[in-house]
Order: C-alpha cells, then structure tokens, then sequence
C-alpha cells in the first residue's frame, strides 16, 4: 500500500456491496462528490529552489493543543459498518499520533467509552431545535470532558441518495434478501466486521446522537432521526453560544455570508464542507467555497476545511487558500476496513510522508510559509477522468 487510492481499491475489494456505497458514494449524480476532488486540479504550485529545507516542520497549534500535522480525522456516521469497532481503531490511532478526533452524532460507540482511549476528543453534533434537549446533550459532553463541539448545519433533511437506496441500505436499517447476500458473499467482512459487533455489542445503537445512548439503526427513534433539524436557526446557535463555555464551531459552511454570520455570533471556528457531496448535489466544491469565505471573514475566525482529501498536495493546496486546519474522513476509512488500527496509522503515515516531500520539493520547511500564500497559483482543468 503506497497512497490512499490503494487502500481505497482494497477496501472496495473487500466491503459488501451496500456498505462501499455508503462509504464512497455521494447523492443524485454524485457532482458534488466529484468536484470535490477535480477542484484539486484547478490549482498548480510555484516551487522555489536552493533553500534549506533539510528540518522540515509539521506541528500545528490549534486551541492551545499541539498537534503533529495540520490534519484531523472527520466526523464519520456508522464507521462500525466498514468494521468491528472501527471508532476506537480510529480514535486510537488518531490519540497516538497526537491528532485530533471528532467523535461522530452517529457513531455506534458511546463517547463514555471513546473518550478513555482519546482524552480530549472533539465532537459533532446534530442538534434539533429543541434548547431543553440541547442542553442535556451538552451536559453529557460536559461530563465526558469534551471541550470542542462541532454542530453540523447543513443537514436540516435526509438528502436524495439514490445509490445506498438501490442498495437497500437504509435508516433505520432493514434486512432484505439482497442484502444478506450482499453479506454472505463478502465473508471476510463477515468475520470480520458483522459477527464480531453482534457477538460484542448485539445490533449497533446511535450511541452519540443524544443526551443518552439511542435506539438500534434497526429502530425508528421516538422523535425522528432528523426531528427538529429543519427549524435549527441562528438564534438557537445565539443561544448556544451563550450556553457552551467551551470552544464552539460550525461545519458545513460555503457562503461567504454564513461564515460572517458565525463570525456576529462569536464562533471560535467553521469548517468549510459539503458534507463530502453527500448532501446537495452540484454544489460548489469545498476547495473553492474555501477562497470566497476566508477572503470574508479576514482573520476574524479560525477557518477549517474538509472535502476530498485524499494526498497531502491536498492538504497544503488548502492551507495555501486560507484553511488553518484540515480534516479527513474517507481516506481513513479505508485504512481502517483493510487493517483496523494498523491501516490507520499507515494511511496517517503516508499523508504525513507526502507532506514532508512535497514541502520539501516546494522549496519549504514552514507550514507557515505554506499559509502566508504565494506557492499556488490557478492553472488549466486538466482534461482527465477524476478516480471516484
């Protein structure tokens, strides 16, 4: 394994059918996720030569923490499905390498439990419109020692996803007769992934989406599995403010406007992201929302970015735009349904080897100087098929 696309290839060898296109896939014609990875494309560095570049630095400081590369790992929904308690591979791996881990609403390991193994890990929320219920969800990240919440907003509805559907692969989850085959005929996964969990834990439950441990995916939740998102308004994020003592931040921006408007509020961050094309389709790419928010906010707010990363030239791209900080979910997926822990840590491994060589051959050993911007510059669309 020498780059994330062949731990993606080994991992599509080896997930059922219906599993890999909830992990890969985005929704309707896919256009959002695809430009997600093209927009890379668009961009070209200007490298610069006879420099020393002989103790290169990747450490980052973000709230006050120091972190070994300027990348964290994404909220990622039902990562048990890609294998046997996959959460705390990642969030092992992730402790380990001194980088952060976003504990995911709709993860299948209570964040009790993942905290022991990740002091200090973050958390995404989908918060309702409902301040009662909020409150009580705060309180139990409270009592975990989580200090750095990130509310996703740009899920008010369950999005169009055609291919999971075609897959029968739905929430809450139902067994049919094409999904059992699905599974008989990928037995590693089996093993591996499906009889271990029921044998451990039985029939995976939300266990993060609440103020306590949820239903099984199995179950429709009393309220909804998305209930009261479509009312969630600035003003209940106001008041969220005021109630969260902690640092608070705000995924899936992409207006310029939105990202101002977190600013009036007091957010201490945002994450620029398209929910990894997996929400509207033909949406701008978040590598392009990128430049228009931080020429925006100028400094006002610390601004993250997520989508389609996949190599470290990735990474720097989106710190030479403005990002401070970039997270990844797919890429360490697939490390973790080929090898667990172990394709983990490669994956982490190979991103920061890339990093070292690229800034290297760029002529720069300063994250900083990646940041402070000058090394890129727009070039043609190459004329070629993005791998999807």
């Amino acid at each position: 394994m020498y780059s994330v696309s062949d731990y993606e290839k080994a991992a599509r060898r080896l997930l059922p059918h219906c599993v890999w296109e909830y992990l890969q896939g985005g929704t309707e014609d896919m256009l959002s996720r695809d430009r997600n990875r093209s927009a890379f494309h668009d961009f070209a560095f200007t490298s610069r030569v006879l420099r020393d570049v002989s103790a290169p630095s990747l450490t980052t400081e973000l709230f006050g923490a120091r972190y070994s590369l300027p990348v964290g790992m994404a909220p990622t929904g039902l990562a048990g499905m890609m294998r046997h308690d996959c959460d705390v591979h990642i969030a092992k791996a992730f402790h380990e390498n001194a980088l952060p881990y976003v504990i995911s609403a709709s993860s299948v390991v209570p964040m009790e439990e993942l905290v022991e193994n990740v002091p200090g890990a973050w958390y995404q929320a989908y918060f309702p419109d409902d301040r009662e219920r909020v409150d009580r969800i705060c309180t139990r990240l409270e009592n975990c020692g989580i200090t750095n919440p990130i509310v996703t907003v740009d899920v008010p509805v369950a999005a169009n996803r055609e291919n999971i559907k075609r897959r029968d692969f739905n929430i809450p989850f139902r067994m049919t007769p094409s999904l059992a085959l699905d599974g008989l005929l990928h037995p590693r996964w089996m093993a591996g992934t499906l009889l271990p969990t029921l044998r451990t834990r039985g029939i995976p439950r939300f266990a993060n989406l609440y103020e306590e441990i949820g239903t099984r995916i199995t179950e429709d939740p009393p309220q909804g599995f998305r209930g009261g998102r479509d009312r969630l308004s600035w003003q209940t994020m106001s008041w969220l403010r005021e109630r969260w003592r902690g640092k608070l931040i705000l995924k899936g921006i992409l207006h310029p406007q939105d990202a101002l408007e977190a600013c009036a509020i007091g957010m201490d961050a945002i994450v620029v992201s398209n929910h990894g094309g997996r929400q509207l389709d033909y949406a701008i790419s978040t590598l392009a929302a990128l430049e228009s928010v931080v020429s925006a906010v100028r400094d006002r707010i610390a601004v993250f970015f997520d989508g389609g990363i996949t190599r470290g030239t990735h990474v720097l791209m989106a710190l030479a735009l403005g990002a401070q900080f970039v997270f990844a979910g797919r890429a360490f997926l697939y490390g973790a349904a080929v090898a667990g822990q172990r394709g983990v840590d490669h994956v982490i491994d190979i991103i920061r080897r890339e990093l070292l060589t690229d800034m290297a051959l760029m002529g720069t050993a300063d994250l900083d100087e990646v940041r402070s911007g000058g090394i890129l510059q727009r070039a043609a669309p190459l004329n070629c098929g993005v791998h999807a």
